[in-house]
């Protein structure tokens, strides 16, 4: 059974909106934006077995970025690569596999997204884990914001900064799992990275970062939404556009200020 209400689609979508916003805001300040982008690629492949074997595309796309995450935390643990370079070496082999083992038709779906073929009890379950995904992250926001400022100074502080980093980039991967359903893996990237990116250039403290993230998250999508359903056009695509429409307003007001 899909979601055929348009009321649960808008509330769904919302709210793995403001988590992929809410998660990002971090993402940006430790100037991984990049990651988010690689790591939704890392998802094809276990997306396509999973449509291969009749399983939810979310399930598989979690399971994958499950193990990307916790091999990407270990090297960078282990190594002196930095999480930009261990995130390429995983995208680039996953993204040659699922290309490999994808049909076309899946493939299509699986780039851009189809968040009005999700399931009722998907799109239940993905909102119920966006709400956990802000809520665990709020809880654990002042270690992250320290490690942004210096790694040194978390850890002097008593915080266990490799099992907190751990479970953000798993945050990162439960979130991305959801949004490659809703905008595919070509454009997840933009879902998690461009809100954000909007936010900081009219913020004028932390919190309002934080908000306003959330904020041009939600209603990025929600414009995308209301512009693809009236067009009859894919959402995916669209609520991308809307995110990068955001962007563009917030620099002009950004600039205007500047002077």
């Amino acid at each position: 059974m899909i979601i055929d209400n348009p009321f649960v689609l808008i509330i769904v979508s919302s709210l793995i909106a403001a988590a992929s916003a809410y998660v990002g805001s971090f993402m940006v300040l430790k100037r991984m934006s990049l990651v988010g982008d690689a790591l939704s690629h890392v998802a094809l492949p276990g997306m396509a077995i999973a449509i291969a074997f009749g399983v939810s595309p979310i399930i598989g796309a979690f399971v994958a970025l499950t193990v990307a995450i916790v091999g990407i935390w270990y090297m960078e643990e282990t190594s002196e690569n930095y999480p930009e370079a261990l995130v390429g070496i995983f995208f680039t082999a996953s993204l040659a596999i699922g290309v490999l083992i994808t049909s076309e038709a899946e493939l299509l779906e699986a780039l851009f997204g189809s968040i009005e073929k999700m399931s009722l009890i998907e799109g239940i379950t993905s909102g119920i884990l966006s709400i956990f995904i802000i809520l665990i992250a709020r809880r654990y926001i002042k270690p992250l914001l320290i490690s942004v400022v210096s790694k040194e100074l978390a850890l002097s502080t008593g915080f266990n900064m490799k099992k907190i980093n751990l479970l953000y980039y798993f945050l990162v991967g439960v979130v991305v799992s959801l949004g490659v359903r809703f905008v595919g893996t070509l454009l997840m990237g933009a879902l998690v990275v461009v809100p954000a990116a909007s936010a900081k250039n009219i913020s004028q403290s932390f919190k309002s970062y934080y908000l306003l993230s959330v904020a041009i998250g939600v209603v990025s999508s929600l414009l995308g939404i209301f512009i693809a359903k009236s067009l009859s056009l894919e959402i995916g695509p669209i609520v991308v556009i809307a995110s990068i429409f955001m962007y563009l307003v917030t620099y002009v007001i950004k600039l205007v200020r500047g002077k």
